[in-house]
């Protein structure tokens, strides 16, 4: 099942549920900054570790004035 097809889902609990994992994801981020540990999640088929400098990098990118930050929220809730 693709997003349009979650956001769409007349059960307003499954409609919710993209938005839950997205905050679920960037506390899983936030948590490996603090602990210093690399996260690892599936990209098609494969599994790709993040290092926590990585997820800094994200973040300090985030306070870059020039950078959209919408683009930025987007890449940070969906990584590679």
């Amino acid at each position: 099942m693709d997003t349009k097809d979650i956001t769409t889902a007349k059960d307003p609990g499954l409609r919710a549920s993209m938005a839950a994992m997205q905050r679920a994801a960037a506390q899983a981020r936030k948590t490996a900054i603090q602990t210093d540990t690399h996260i690892v999640i599936m990209e098609g088929e494969k599994l790709v570790r993040i290092s926590p400098e990585e997820l800094r990098q994200i973040d300090s990118s985030l306070a870059q004035p020039k950078i959209s930050l919408r683009g930025v929220l987007k890449d940070y809730a969906n990584p590679r």
